[in-house]
């Protein structure tokens, strides 16, 4: 049997390298995400002060009623459509995406066309 490093120490290793080149500003904020098995987040966070100021999840109750409690890509653009919809809100049209050392595919892409089709640009 091999030994071999767990997936997720993997991801976090890529997302460390990431992290070294992406910031969020006040101009720019970051735009997160985080996935795990059964939901998926989204978080667009100033860096320079530290504050997250807009979050979305299937956990949040305006999509919890609509059954998207479920990780999937259908609850992933449900996620980028009320992410981007709270920012506009705030005032938020500009951000730095950071998938976070996830690749760029299934849920994660959907989550970010979401947004983009929301009004965020990145």
């Amino acid at each position: 049997m091999i030994n071999r490093p767990d997936r997720n120490v993997l991801r976090a290793k890529r997302h460390s390298r990431v992290r070294r080149k992406i910031s969020g500003s006040v101009e720019r904020p970051r735009l997160n995400i985080y996935r795990s098995l059964n939901n998926i987040y989204a978080q667009v966070i100033d860096d320079s002060r530290g504050v997250t100021l807009v979050s979305a999840s299937t956990m949040s109750p305006e999509l919890k009623e609509k059954h998207y409690n479920k990780c999937n890509k259908e609850a992933a653009v449900a996620v980028g459509g009320l992410l981007a919809r709270k920012a506009r809100e705030a005032g938020i049209a500009k951000v730095v995406f950071d998938r976070a050392g996830y690749v760029y595919h299934g849920r994660v892409k959907a989550l970010a066309d979401a947004a983009r089709e929301g009004g965020l640009e990145f």
